[in-house]
């Protein structure tokens, strides 16, 4: 609308005080004054229609200005900003875009043969008539221009928040909510790709953990405090995991801990390190204060074997380790 009533001011100037035109002062005076009551009754009244008003007032006005001041004027390829603004403007409603420009076009072919060699009411000179041609052109290339600006930078913005909505919707479906690790879905799928890329991430252990005796700290305790030693656990993992490989919340009290790039006597060292800190922990919840161990089990991957066969082999080694007294690694 600003550009458009931008245009107007300059055509008014143009014609009426450059070539001595009242038509063209009177023709391009009205315009801004509608665009004016329009902006206001945008704040007032639905966008759709205060759009279909701003379409039916240009329509209008090009009639008006083509049977007036004549074809060579220009003013009729403002039809073509009418027609990009409703395509940008709705993202709905394909049938009525369709439909709105097949109409325009119609429009436009019945104009052209009606006025294209018809003597305008208030003739302009040849000069006067290229100078609002050329205006004419200049405006709507400008007006196309903004739509389009605007339009995109507004669906890269929305295609932006896509993007991040989404990135968010799997952080949520691979993420367990309480402890922040991986969950079990998103455990299989990473251990899936590491070992289907041995020349990437080399030989690897994958070890299955569980807290020892945690069904007595949520009867001791509570389940806010188990939930809170599971955080503590969870956190631990993450910041001594990180550069190593991953950890994962594997279900209840059990975690899953995978070392890239490492063979057996490596992980194995670096679980006791873990256990140590794990031995060392201690989560308050007010005047309470609980340790907690876990158990181990630690296998080597096998290509020959199979993930699953390592994966159950580090489980069945895990329960060994629960019947020789917890606290343990097994390997």
């Amino acid at each position: 609308m600003l550009s458009i009533g931008a245009y107007c001011l300059l055509s008014m100037f143009l014609g009426g005080v450059v070539f001595g035109s009242r038509d063209v002062f009177a023709f391009y005076g009205i315009l801004p004054v509608v665009f004016l009551v329009l902006f206001f009754l945008s704040y007032h009244l639905r966008k759709t229609f205060v759009l279909w008003c701003f379409n039916g007032c240009i329509i209008l006005w090009v009639c008006a200005v083509v049977y007036g001041l004549g074809w060579n004027v220009g003013v009729q390829h403002f039809l073509i900003v009418l027609l990009v603004l409703y395509f940008f403007s709705d993202y709905r409603h394909h049938t009525g875009k369709i439909l709105f420009a097949v109409a325009l076009s119609v429009f436009r072919i019945l104009l052209f043969f009606l006025y294209h060699q018809a003597e305008a009411v208030w003739a302009l000179e040849s000069g006067a008539e290229n100078a609002m041609q050329i205006l004419s052109t200049v405006t709507i290339f400008w007006c196309i221009s903004v739509i389009a600006f605007i339009c995109s930078e507004d669906g890269q913005k929305l295609e932006g928040k896509l993007v991040e909505y989404n990135y968010e919707l799997e952080e949520q479906a691979n993420t367990d909510t309480l402890t922040g690790l991986y969950n079990r879905r998103k455990a299989m799928k990473c251990l899936d790709r590491i070992a289907g890329n041995p020349d990437v991430y080399g030989d690897f252990c994958l070890c299955i953990c569980d807290i020892d005796y945690f069904k007595k700290v949520n009867d001791n305790y509570g389940h806010d405090c188990g939930d809170e030693v599971l955080r503590c656990i969870g956190a631990l993992f993450k910041r001594e995991m990180q550069g190593q490989g991953i950890a994962a919340r594997w279900g209840g009290e059990e975690f899953l801990l995978v070392f890239v790039d490492c063979n057996g006597d490596e992980a194995y060292i670096k679980l006791e390190q873990l256990q140590r800190k794990i031995n060392a922990l201690q989560v308050i919840r007010g005047d309470d204060t609980v340790s907690v161990t876990m158990t181990f089990g630690l296998a080597e991957y096998n290509f020959h074997q199979g993930l699953e066969s390592t994966v159950k082999e580090a489980d069945e080694k895990l329960y060994l380790g629960k019947e020789r007294g917890r606290n343990t690694i097994i390997f």
